[in-house]
């Protein structure tokens, strides 16, 4: 598969060595949506795009919210999509980890029982570098009707364990968090006092969609790029990345959301490592949290200093 895309890198000559940090990659690009054949499409550009990322010595690659069947799906195409975590589109995601020698987050929809129904989740599978999947993360905020009427919030019942929680990649603390998420910080407050030294947040946040009611929504999703971001990780002490969309989005040759191209790694005092234009990027970044000295002048700590008994 050919690709074009920019290359935007923010590394040193060697990655980092194991439990110093991360070499992260976010792709952000353009896609088909809502058919098996988008699927697989998608299923190729990201071998395609994990071969590049590899070539880069790469860790981690993180692809946006939905990645497999695009985002924008009805109830219907959901569930038609859908597939569970060990499913054959998933199963090619672990070969491509194992092949290329680096951890994927490929976010996807999730077909699965749960409490004795059968469900559907707005899902993210983490799988290490030898594809061995860590981490199976639900949403569990979902934004706006559209969401609500396609998936189910995660971790609704006890079978499903904990929702926030960390795992390591490359010795290295990741955390997970999706979308409409980025804009709750109690959650990226738990993953950090679990311990996160990276949250990582898949997105599709939109300049513009249309609903299925037909409408064409009246103003773009927030961009949070900018504020929240570079924000929770100053709070937390830890890198936040945000890995979006760019461009058009099409159904069977439809266009139906145009995305805003705002993916962007955020380092522990909120400075910003790498961050898109709208277009395709492939955006790598060395993650250090050596590199880091404290942000306060006398080194205090804001997990250090919380007094949670007054909140």
């Amino acid at each position: 598969m050919d690709l074009h895309y920019r290359l935007q890198c923010f590394v040193r000559p060697q990655p980092p060595g194991f439990a110093e940090g991360l070499r992260l990659a976010l792709w952000q690009g353009t896609g088909t949506a809502a058919t098996a054949a988008a699927v697989q499409q998608n299923l190729e550009r990201l071998d395609a795009v994990a071969a590049i990322a590899a070539s880069q010595q790469v860790q981690l690659l993180a692809f946006p919210e939905l990645y497999l069947s695009g985002y924008i799906v009805t109830p219907e195409l959901a569930r038609l999509l859908a597939e569970p975590v060990d499913g054959p589109s998933l199963q090619r995601v672990a070969a491509a980890a194992r092949r290329h020698g680096l951890a994927i987050a490929c976010p996807y929809p999730e077909r699965v029982v749960v409490a004795g129904e059968e469900r559907f989740y707005d899902a993210i599978a983490l799988f290490d570098d030898q594809g061995v999947l860590l981490r199976n993360y639900r949403k569990t905020h979902l934004w706006g009707p559209d969401e609500q009427r396609c998936w189910t919030p995660g971790y609704l019942f006890a079978e499903e364990g904990e929702a926030l929680t960390v795992q390591q990649v490359h010795g290295c603390a990741v955390g997970l968090l999706n979308c409409y998420e980025a804009e709750f910080p109690e959650l990226s407050r738990r993953l950090a006092l679990q311990g996160a030294q990276m949250i990582l947040i898949p997105t599709a946040a939109d300049a513009w969609a249309l609903l299925s009611t037909g409408e064409r929504t009246d103003r773009p999703y927030p961009d949070v790029s900018r504020s929240l971001i570079p924000a929770h990780a100053i709070h937390n002490q830890c890198f936040v990345a945000y890995a979006n969309r760019c461009g058009v989005e099409t159904v069977d040759g439809r266009e139906m959301a145009a995305y805003l191209g705002n993916s962007i790694v955020a380092g522990p005092h909120g400075d910003v490592l790498v961050a898109a234009r709208p277009e395709p990027t492939l955006l790598i970044a060395d993650c250090l949290p050596s590199d880091y000295g404290p942000f306060h002048p006398a080194g205090t700590r804001y997990l250090d200093d919380r007094r949670p008994e007054l909140y």
